[in-house]
C-alpha cells in the first residue's frame, strides 16, 4: 500500500477516535461478530470522557478536520434529505465553503503553466491575494489588458491524489457498512460516495464549469430576472477559469438591500420564477445555490436581478420526468392523491406492483395537515421532503437528478422566505406550471415534436432497408428454410424495442413509434 494511503488512513484513525465516531458506529443493530471485532480496537479500552457534541456535530467537526474533500463530502452529503436522519442533516448544511487559501506562489505556477505565459504578460493587473477560497479551487481578482475585470479561478494543487486516497476509503467504509447494517443499506452509502466522486471530478474540470456557465449565460441572454458573468474563454483551461468580475450584493445581506430599497416581494418571487424557467424551460438548473453563489445587481433595485457563479454543479431532466414532476405538482395542488400516486407508479418512480391505494392513503396522511394551513404558511420544499420519505417507505428508488432538484428547491425556498417571510410559493409556482403544461400540448408544440421524429424516419428506413438488401442477397435455396427467417424476426423485434423506447402514448405526435411497431409486427408474424 502506497506512503499516503497509510498516512491519510492513520489520519482518519486519529479524527475518529477523537471524536468517539466508532460510539456511532455501534449504536446501529450491527452483526454479533462484528460488534465483538469492536472489543479490539486498542483506543476502547482507555477511558474517554462523553464529549458534550451531538452525534451530528461530532461527524461534522470530524469532517472539517479532515480537510476540503471530506468537507466538500459533508456539503453533498447534507443534502440527501431523503436519506439521512433531520439532526445531522442539519448539521452537516452548517458546513462552510471557506477554507484556508493555499499559497499564492502555488496559484501564480500553476496559472502560469496552465496558461503558458507570466501574469504579467497574461494580465495588466493580478492580485495575488485571493479573494476567496473554497474547498477545491481559489479565486483571485485581475484586469485584463483591454481593461476588463475579471477574476481567475483556479483550483488547488495536488488535490487528485488526495480525493483518489479519500475516496478509496470512503468506498470502503461505504461498503463495510451497507454488509453490516440494515440500516446503513437503506441509507445507500455506496451510492452516495459515487454520486460525490461524479461531483468533485467534475468540479475539477473548469473547462466543464465554464461550458456550464455559458450555456447558463445564453439562456437568460437579456432577462430581467439573472445574469451570468461573461466566460474569457482564450484563458480557460482544466485547471484555470477566467470570467467578468461582478459587482452585486450578498443576497443574504439584507441591511444593504434593504438601504437600496429593494424590491423584496418581487426578489423572492423572481428567485421562484428563475428556479421553474430553468427547470421546466430548459432543462438545465443551477444546482449549487447556496447563498455564497448567489448576489443582486445594483443597477434597478425596484426591478432587480440576480447574479449568478460558480456553475460547477448542472441538473437536467429528461422530458419524461419533467412531464411527470410537473403533473405530480399540479395534482398536489388539486390535492388530487390519487394522481399523484399513480404518476409515481407510472414514471417508474416507485414499483409498478404498488398497491395504489395504499401508497395513495400514506400521501394523504402527509398532505392533509399540512394543506389545512395558510398558503403562506406551507414549506413546498418541507412537503417535497416529507413525499419522498413516504415514497421510500415503499421502495421507490432514488432518482439522482430529483435529489438535486430537491436540494436547490429547498436552497430556493429557505432564501425566498429569508428574502420576503411572506412568500407563498403556491401561487407563484401554479401559474407558470399550469402555463407550461398548455404549452406543452399546443398544437405549434406537437407540431415541434412531429417534425423532430419525421427526421428520424430516414434514418430508421435506410437502417431497414440495408438489412432487407443483406437478406436478398443471400442464396435462394437458404431463403425458404425456416431457419433463414429468423433475420427478419429479429428485425422485427428490434423495431417493436425501438418504437416502444419512443414511446406508445395515443398522440399525434408518438405516429413514427406505432409505425415501427406496426412494421415489427409483421415481421415477426408472417410466415
Amino acid at each position: 500500500m502506497k506512503l499516503l494511503a497509510v498516512r491519510r488512513l492513520l489520519r482518519i484513525q486519529r479524527v475518529v477516535i477523537r471524536y468517539q465516531l466508532d460510539n456511532l458506529l455501534l449504536e446501529l443493530p450491527l452483526p454479533f461478530w462484528l460488534r465483538a471485532l469492536s472489543w479490539l480496537l486498542p483506543w476502547r479500552w482507555l477511558p474517554r470522557k462523553p464529549l458534550a457534541l451531538s452525534r451530528g456535530a461530532r461527524l461534522r467537526l470530524a469532517l472539517e478536520d479532515l480537510g476540503p474533500i471530506f468537507i466538500k463530502f459533508g456539503q453533498l452529503l447534507s443534502t440527501r434529505r431523503d436519506l439521512l436522519p433531520p439532526d445531522i442533516a442539519d448539521e452537516l448544511a452548517r458546513l462552510q465553503d471557506q477554507v484556508p487559501p493555499f499559497p499564492e506562489d502555488q496559484a501564480i505556477a500553476l496559472i502560469e503553466r496552465q496558461l503558458g505565459a507570466p501574469v504579467s504578460e497574461l494580465f495588466a493587473r493580478f492580485d495575488s491575494q485571493p479573494l476567496a477560497s473554497a474547498s477545491v479551487a481559489q479565486v483571485h481578482a485581475a484586469q485584463l489588458k483591454t481593461g476588463e475585470q475579471v477574476v481567475v479561478k483556479v483550483v488547488r494543487p495536488g488535490l487528485k491524489p488526495i480525493i483518489r486516497q479519500d475516496l478509496a476509503w470512503l468506498f470502503l467504509i461505504a461498503r463495510v457498512a451497507e454488509k453490516a447494517s440494515a440500516d446503513a443499506r437503506r441509507l445507500r452509502p455506496v451510492e452516495v460516495v459515487s454520486d460525490y466522486e461524479k461531483t468533485i471530478y467534475d468540479e475539477l474540470d473548469l473547462l466543464r464549469e465554464a461550458a456550464n456557465a455559458s450555456q447558463l449565460r445564453r439562456n437568460f441572454d437579456g432577462s430581467p430576472l439573472l445574469y451570468v458573468p461573461q466566460v474569457y474563454w482564450d484563458l480557460c483551461r482544466h485547471q484555470v477559469l477566467v470570467m467578468e468580475r461582478i459587482y452585486g450584493i450578498p443576497v443574504t445581506d439584507l441591511a444593504t438591500l434593504a438601504d437600496q430599497r429593494t424590491d423584496m416581494k418581487l426578489l423572492a418571487e423572481r428567485g421562484v420564477e428563475i428556479f421553474f424557467t430553468q427547470v421546466f424551460r430548459d432543462s438545465f438548473f443551477h444546482a449549487d445555490m447556496h447563498p455564497g453563489n448567489i448576489f443582486v445587481s445594483t443597477r434597478t433595485p425596484w426591478s432587480p436581478q440576480y447574479i449568478a457563479i460558480d456553475c460547477g454543479i448542472i441538473g437536467s431532466l429528461t422530458d419524461e420526468d419533467q412531464d411527470y414532476l410537473a403533473r405530480n405538482l399540479i395534482a398536489f395542488f388539486k390535492r388530487d392523491y390519487r394522481k399523484v400516486a399513480q404518476l409515481h407508479i407510472d414514471s417508474g418512480w416507485v414499483p409498478a406492483d404498488t398497491k395504489v391505494n395504499e401508497f395513495e392513503a400514506a400521501i394523504r396522511t402527509v398532505c392533509e395537515p399540512i394543506f389545512e394551513r395558510p398558503l403562506k404558511d406551507i414549506s413546498f420544499g418541507q412537503l417535497l421532503l416529507r413525499l419522498f420519505q413516504t415514497a421510500r417507505r415503499f421502495n421507490m428508488e432514488v432518482q439522482p437528478q430529483l435529489v438535486l432538484l430537491q436540494k436547490t428547491l429547498l436552497n430556493i425556498e429557505g432564501l425566498g422566505r429569508q428574502l420576503y417571510p411572506d412568500l407563498d410559493l403556491w401561487s407563484t409556482a401554479q401559474p407558470f406550471l399550469e402555463r407550461w403544461m398548455r404549452e406543452r400540448i399546443s398544437p405549434l408544440h406537437l407540431l415541434r415534436n412531429l417534425q423532430q421524429q419525421a427526421e428520424q424516419v430516414p434514418h430508421l428506413s435506410q437502417i431497414a432497408r440495408d438489412t432487407l438488401e443483406r437478406l436478398q442477397q443471400q442464396p435462394a435455396n437458404q431463403s425458404a428454410t425456416p431457419s433463414a427467417q429468423w433475420p427478419l424476426r429479429l428485425l422485427g423485434a428490434a423495431l417493436i424495442g425501438a418504437g416502444a423506447m419512443q414511446g406508445l402514448a395515443p398522440l399525434l405526435a408518438t405516429w413514427p413509434a406505432w409505425l415501427m411497431v406496426g412494421g415489427g409486427l409483421y415481421l415477426v408474424l408472417r410466415r
